[in-house]
């Protein structure tokens, strides 16, 4: 490393004789090179939730949610192939919570319809109970 020191200094020159030392500009350069820099392990690429979208689009597509996760979801592959990994994350989180949003809602109402539907069972089959106990007398 000494050696390579050496031979990136320039060499010494003698100054003319009619320029005196007060002519010369009374300044200093110093050239700092940084240290190179160890090599990032490779980042995973951003994930679009590409599938989650489609399913919630064909099974549970309440108040268009399904569709746009999709449709975040195209727009966040077409960044990742472009090389665009920070709009990528972007469009995938956005894509992501309306997944999350739509299976929620979609599980509260397929609980408000088992519960309605149940009810409704349960109140025919005792209307039927009560009239056969009442036809019986």
């Amino acid at each position: 490393r000494a050696r390579e020191m050496q031979q990136s200094v320039p060499p010494y020159e003698m100054l003319p004789a009619e320029v005196t030392m007060e002519e010369l500009p009374r300044s200093t350069t110093v050239m700092l090179e940084e240290p190179p820099k160890p090599p990032q392990p490779p980042q995973p690429p951003p994930r679009d939730h590409l599938v989650w979208s489609l399913f919630n689009t064909v099974y549970g597509n309440v108040c268009c949610l399904g569709l746009l996760a999709f449709v975040f979801s195209v727009k966040s592959r077409d960044r990742k192939v472009l090389g665009d990994y920070s709009g990528a994350l972007s469009y995938g989180s956005t894509a992501k919570y309306l997944n999350i949003t739509a299976l929620v809602i979609n599980t509260i109402i397929a609980i408000i319809v088992i519960t309605i539907v149940s009810l409704l069972i349960a109140g025919a089959i005792r209307q039927m109970q009560s009239a056969t106990y009442m036809g019986n007398r």
